[in-house]
Formats: structure tokens, C-alpha cells, sequence
């Protein structure tokens, strides 16, 4: 697009002049310069300076949206004359190793074409194996909505001097960018021609999606269906063949001693077949209790007794080897791991991963086998139920609804929006196994443990709460920006361990993209608990 001088300079002004701030939410990991608006000699927000020092980069702004280069851009882009206007909109975007931007559709105001004009770095040229693809995605009419399908159907590679766009649509122009796997800077200019008005049907727009709040008779994209009631079994003591410590970190009311252990022998005889015998201690209960009241949340190292943890550890890591993914093993196979068994859960602007629908199985040979086993007789069963009631002290456990899950490093992830908020109180209990002892390891130096990699959290795949946007309107924020979001609670992934989390319904959560980084899949068990209204009001 450029003359070979030109790229060069502009790459040298770049490196030379501009600073990058680091910008993080679900959505996204980047690193963004100053909005090219402040290069406008007139603008308010005029930075001289920086413009004396960035003159290529000037001339390249104004060429781009000169009434030349619009009216070439409205041309190819088979849109109306006159359509654009000299709207400044861009940025020197720097997708930096483990950086990425998850599935949308750019529709924000007046946008009416997306432009991405890479420099990237022109020695070697850019591979598969290096990432940071552009991903454009199918869009599908569903419920009403046009929605992206779960997979990319193409992909781009960046390449230097090159400009990929596209004409912004509700609910049709959905993109990502793939996680940057090598050392390797994507840097490119990223920006936005505009047209007079806003586009029409915005309601199929990305962010209003996000912003729509569930309405009866929508299933909920967190969980299919209504919750299923806890009932007791016809044989409640039917048996079923088969060094710890808690956290706490947001709720609950106050209540009595006597509710934290209230359980029967028959009760702790079947939970002893599956869970750590230390948790199911008087004492241990009461102490769970207190934290749980003090916080609202907790977490149990070590929850499932050495039995099952040791069949669930060896299992999930060798399903990771067949499928070569994780410690930094590009995955550039979409589909990997997916079978009839692990179907892949989309749409892709909300979330992406696997759910195990297959069969469960107390002595099965994969790892969704053990944890439906585990969810079935344990975790949907009215003496777990029990025990949840006596760890948090919000009243019977009514009901349930829950997944099995499966998040692949470099693929998938689960976005904060509307449609999750519940409009009564629930209890998430997550049962998460991923590689590692499970151990607590905060203070230490070793960055090939595993516990202290996923502490860090610096390879995702962590459970993020947040506090809802309190607006009455309905309408899309103008921009993504993490600073906009209220994080109530971060929980880190670790091996066998529960977490525990009174939900109110103004809580959203989502689980960050899980980078080729991360040693291993995130595998869990979550559920949802329905509470008993009348119980939770006089705890």
C-alpha cells in the first residue's frame, strides 16, 4: 500500500515516538497508542510535538482519510459515494505475545468500514505458528439475532504493508484477532472510516447484545433450561464405589452455630466416598461457615479425595498430550478435542468452549466421563446439597443446573454480558481441575510450577465477577474498556479445588481467555444453585 520508504519510516516514527498503554478485559489484551485524533493540528487535544517528531506518520494520516482515498475506499467497498466523512479514527494497535481480541463486530456510533494497516515486522514473513490472525466468522440467524458461529470460517495473516477491510454490520461483520504466539510484535494501524448515521438494525450490534438482559421464555446462555430439583434418591445410602486448607475471598447474612454442620451420618457415609474427609469435619464446617459469611466466597484446596483427584489428573493430562495443546503449543486447529462426546458451545461474541453430553462413567477413560460421573452422584445429589447449606448457611439448596466444561489454551473463554444475570440470588459452586498439586504457592519464585502459573494469572483461564453497569436505558457503552468494569472477585484456577460464590443478580462473571501459555486445559464442574427465598431472607 505504501512505498517500502514510507513503511519504514512510519516504523521508525512508531518505535521511536509513540508509547503504548496496556488494555485488558474479557474481551481483549493489547497494547493501544494514543488515539490518532490527536495528531489533528486543530483538534483540542493537538500534541505539536508529536506530530513534529511523527511527519511520515502525519502524511499517512492525512492521505487516509483524504476525499481521494475515501471515495477509493467507498468504491471498493461497493457503498455509496459520499457515504464517508473525514472522521480521524485509529490507533497503533501492538499485539504483544499472549495478546489477542475475542469475537465482535466493531459496530459502535457511525462506523461503517474497519480498516487494519499492518507493520508488522518484514524479517521472516509471518506464519501460522506465529498467531495473530485475523478471524472472520459466519454470521447465523438464531432466536431472532444474527450471531457468529462458534469457529472462525477464515483467516488472515498479517503481512507487512498490507490493509485488510471490511464494511461494519450489525450482526455480519464479526472478527478477531487470534492470540500473538511468538515474541514477534503485531503492530499495525487500526481504524474506522465513518458514514454520517448510525447503521440500522443495531440491535443485532455485538454490544447491544451483550447489554440485552434475559426476558422469560429466552433460554439462558449460561445454563439450558430451569433449574432441576434436588430430590433424595429411593435408596439415599446407596453406595457408590468410588494436608488441606481453605481460602475465602464477595456476602451472607448472619446465622446460627447449629446450621453450619447440620448433617446426618448417612449424609457424611456417602460424601466420604468422594470428598476429603477434612471437609466434612465438624470444625472444618464451622470454619467454612465463618468465611463463607464473612465474604460471600470461598475456596476448597483438595476437595475430592485423593482417589478421585489422582483419576482426574492422570486423565486430563493425557488427553492434553494427544491433542498438543498448552505450555505453549500453538493451537491452530479449532476443532481439537471436539468429538460427539465434546460438542464446542458458541456463539462465539459470548463464549467458547467444550461441554461434555456424552455418557458418565464411574471407571471411564476419559476425563468428561469421571467429571459427568462426579456431577451426577455427587454434586447434583441432596446430601451435597446438604453440605452446601451447612458450608454457607443460605438456606436448602432447591434445585441445580450446571456444565460440564472444558477451556483449551488458545481457544476458549466465556465474555460478561447481560443475558447471565439472574434475577434472583444463585450459588455458584465450580469444581476446577487443572494441572498442578492444587497447592498454594503465593510468595514463591519458580516460574515452571505450575500452582504459581496459574496464581499469576497472567495465562487467563481465571473466574472473573463483576458488577453490572447500573443503566435504565439499555444502550451499548460507546467503547470496550476495562475500566468500566467493577471487579468484585478473581479466582484463580487451581487442581481440585471448589469454589464457592453467592451470586446476586447484579453479578455477571465470565472466565478470561485461557492462553496457549497455560499448562494445562481448564477442566470444571459448574453449577448452579437455586436458593430458597424464604430461607436466605431470615438467615
Amino acid at each position: 500500500m505504501c512505498t517500502q520508504p514510507t513503511t519504514e519510516k512510519v516504523l521508525d516514527e512508531v518505535k521511536q515516538n509513540l508509547k503504548a498503554k496496556f488494555k485488558e478485559s474479557d474481551l481483549f489484551r493489547v497494547y493501544q497508542s494514543t488515539d490518532f485524533a490527536n495528531f489533528n493540528p486543530d483538534g483540542p487535544h493537538a500534541d505539536p510535538a508529536l506530530q513534529k517528531a511523527m511527519p511520515t506518520m502525519m502524511a499517512l494520516r492525512r492521505g487516509l482519510y483524504s476525499p481521494r482515498w475515501r471515495s477509493f475506499m467507498e468504491q471498493i467497498s461497493g457503498i455509496a459515494p459520499g457515504t464517508l466523512t473525514d472522521q480521524v479514527d485509529c490507533a497503533v494497535n501492538c499485539h504483544a505475545k499472549g495478546c489477542h481480541l475475542l469475537c465482535h463486530d466493531d459496530v459502535i456510533g457511525t462506523r461503517k468500514i474497519s480498516y487494519i494497516l499492518y507493520f508488522t515486522d518484514p524479517e521472516p514473513d509471518w506464519k501460522d505458528e506465529d498467531g495473530g490472525r485475523l478471524e472472520l466468522y459466519d454470521s447465523i440467524q438464531t432466536n431472532g439475532k444474527k450471531v457468529p458461529g462458534v469457529f472462525p470460517v477464515k483467516t488472515v495473516l498479517p503481512k507487512l504493508n498490507s490493509m485488510a477491510y471490511f464494511v461494519v454490520e450489525p450482526g455480519v461483520s464479526f472478527h478477531s484477532v487470534q492470540e500473538v504466539f511468538c515474541d514477534r510484535p503485531r503492530l499495525s494501524i487500526q481504524g474506522w472510516f465513518h458514514a454520517k448515521e448510525a447503521p440500522s438494525q443495531m440491535e443485532h450490534a455485538t454490544l447491544s447484545q451483550l447489554k440485552d438482559k434475559a426476558t422469560d421464555g429466552e433460554e439462558d446462555i449460561e445454563f439450558e433450561g430451569d433449574f432441576i430439583p434436588m430430590v433424595e434418591k429411593e435408596d439415599e445410602t446407596n453406595k457408590i464405589e468410588d494436608g488441606n486448607e481453605t481460602e475465602s475471598s464477595p456476602r451472607a447474612e448472619n446465622s446460627s452455630e447449629e446450621d453450619c454442620h447440620d448433617l446426618s451420618p448417612s449424609d457424611i457415609e456417602f460424601l466420604s466416598q468422594f470428598i476429603n474427609r477434612t471437609f466434612l469435619k465438624p470444625e472444618s464446617i464451622k470454619e467454612i461457615c465463618k468465611r463463607f459469611e464473612e465474604e460471600s466466597s470461598v475456596q476448597l484446596r483438595h476437595f475430592f479425595n485423593i482417589e478421585w483427584e489422582e483419576k482426574v489428573s492422570a486423565l486430563l493430562k493425557k488427553e492434553d498430550e494427544i491433542c498438543n495443546i498448552g505450555r505453549d503449543k500453538p493451537s491452530l486447529n479449532y476443532s481439537v478435542g471436539t468429538s460427539d462426546d465434546w460438542v464446542p458451545v458458541g456463539p462465539a461474541h459470548k463464549q467458547r468452549f467444550l461441554e461434555y453430553v456424552g455418557k458418565a462413567k464411574k471407571d471411564g477413560k476419559n476425563c468428561g466421563s469421571i467429571l459427568k460421573h462426579l456431577k451426577e452422584q455427587v454434586m447434583q445429589s441432596p446430601q451435597f446439597g446438604r453440605l452446601l447449606s451447612s458450608y454457607t448457611s443460605l438456606g436448602t439448596m432447591l434445585g441445580y443446573r450446571g456444565r460440564v466444561r472444558r477451556f483449551r489454551p488458545g481457544l476458549d473463554y466465556t465474555i460478561a454480558h447481560y443475558g447471565i444475570l439472574t434475577k434472583t440470588a444463585v450459588l455458584d459452586a465450580t469444581m476446577c481441575f487443572v494441572s498442578g498439586k492444587g497447592d498454594q504457592n503465593l510468595g514463591q519464585e519458580d516460574d515452571n510450577d505450575d500452582d504459581i502459573i496459574w496464581q499469576s494469572d497472567d495465562k487467563g483461564g481465571f473466574e472473573c465477577y463483576i458488577a453490572a453497569d447500573d443503566e435504565d436505558d439499555g444502550e451499548a457503552e460507546d467503547e470496550y474498556d476495562e475500566e468500566d468494569d467493577t471487579k468484585l472477585l478473581s479466582v484463580s484456577p487451581s487442581n481440585n479445588t471448589l469454589s464457592l460464590v453467592y451470586r446476586d443478580p447484579g453479578t455477571m462473571r465470565f472466565v478470561k481467555y485461557l492462553g496457549i501459555g497455560a499448562p494445562s486445559s481448564r477442566w470444571d464442574l459448574c453449577l448452579e444453585y437455586e436458593l430458597d427465598d424464604d430461607d436466605e431472607s431470615q438467615s
